[in-house]
């Protein structure tokens, strides 16, 4: 699973945000973001294609719009997409969003093994699921947000062995754009992304503490 990214300003980022079309201005940065963060997301609107602010948990407290921390729904699992009971079904054929971010930490599940993992000369578009939340009381309204998690990936047996983050391949406009699309229902054009594999260059650096992002040692490349 993803369990914390970044988004630094960089010329990497600027490139993603204008390979996606929209502009710069209200992407929220930060150096550590952890599940139930405030986060920028992609979506489509009829105002346009945009940043929206979204809290990183697809599960939000009705009442409080905060994350309803019963359930862990930072990750939807791509096993689940399909199941009509899974919190994850509506917003995959509904409400489909990116999450930007410039690199990402994964666990092996031993508590003191973490890597900081990034693309090679690019950012990340983390593929997400979006939810929209209102208080019927207020008035006030919160989107949650979740990235989608793949099955193992051969390559990451020492990194975290039982999930990868799903990235999308912003090069193939016309993916993206169906991926964007609230009206595009549509979901088997998008089986072949849930299969785990690397389509880009990945750095890897080993890192300590996830907090504090601080390396441990040499990076290198996995292809």
């Amino acid at each position: 699973m993803c369990g914390r990214f970044n988004v630094i300003d960089s010329p990497q980022v600027r490139l993603l945000v204008e390979a996606l079309n929209i502009e710069l201005g209200t992407l929220r940065y930060s150096a550590d973001i952890a599940p139930g963060a405030q986060i920028s997301i992609v979506k489509d609107s009829p105002e346009g294609r945009r940043f929206h602010d979204a809290l990183w948990w697809l599960m939000l407290d009705q009442r409080t719009l905060s994350p309803n921390y019963q359930y862990a729904s930072f990750n939807s699992r791509w096993d689940k997409l399909d199941s009509s009971r899974s919190l994850g079904y509506r917003p995959y054929r509904e409400s489909r969003c990116i999450i930007p971010a410039s690199a990402f930490i994964e666990g092996l599940g031993d508590r003191k093994t973490y890597h900081q993992i990034e693309l090679l000369d690019q950012a990340i578009a983390f593929g997400g699921l979006c939810k929209h939340y209102v208080n019927t009381s207020t008035g006030e309204s919160r989107i949650g947000a979740s990235i989608i998690t793949l099955g193992p990936l051969k390559q990451w047996q020492h990194i975290h062995p039982k999930s990868m983050p799903l990235i999308l391949p912003v090069e193939n406009k016309t993916l993206i754009d169906a991926w964007l699309d609230p009206s595009c229902n549509d979901v088997q054009q998008f089986n072949s992304l849930l299969v785990p594999q690397i389509n880009a260059p990945q750095r890897i650096t080993p890192i300590g503490r996830p907090s504090k992002w601080d390396p441990q040692g040499d990076a290198y490349v996995l292809t």
